[in-house]
């Protein structure tokens, strides 16, 4: 299991330097989370603080790597390769919220967790629509997927669609597949 402590940051003892994190995420980290999205991967995540002249804390992180998600056409897992930059602005105040882009601490603890801002950053980073590689999906699935395609007839042979816009995105379809 992935200690999570080590993503706490105790920003009042940072020095008015930059103060520079790096840490290196693996299927642990991921579990750890409990995302639905992401179930695994081995990224470089550094995380870069520097105290503002205005008592706020300008934090950058950018992470390289891949990860493991499900693919969205047959559901078996892929690797996809990701990189992404994130900012996040904190500054020490009286309650924990999160407003405009700001986040406020409690100033009495101070301790800024990384651990899901860096995974969102991440996240965020993924395309909605996430395929394999032409002929990588799993055959199975494909076959039961074309077998229920909503151009498909009951008895197996197709028909026309019914609204004559979709036989554009059926010349697409066809160009997918080889």
């Amino acid at each position: 299991m992935c200690d999570l402590e080590s993503f706490n940051i105790d920003l009042r003892r940072l020095g008015t330097d930059n103060a520079t994190f790096v840490y290196d995420l693996d299927n642990s980290y991921f579990e750890a989370m409990e995302p639905a999205e992401i179930t695994g991967g081995k990224m470089r995540a550094t995380v870069v603080i520097r105290e503002t002249s205005s008592g706020c804390y300008d934090v950058q992180m950018t992470s390289e790597g891949s990860v493991i998600v499900p693919c969205t056409t047959c559901l078996d897992d892929m690797e996809l390769p990701v990189a992404a930059d994130g900012r996040l602005l904190v500054r020490l105040g009286e309650e924990y919220s999160e407003d405009d882009d700001v986040i406020v601490i409690d100033e009495e603890e101070g301790i800024l967790d990384l651990s899901w801002h860096i995974y969102e950053s991440i996240a965020l980073n993924i395309p909605i629509k996430h395929v394999h590689a032409p002929g990588k999906c799993n055959a199975a699935m494909m076959s039961v997927l074309e077998e229920y395609s909503a151009t498909r007839s009951s008895d197996g042979v197709s028909e026309t669609p019914v609204d004559p816009r979709w036989s554009e995105l059926e010349k697409l379809k066809t160009i997918i597949k080889d």
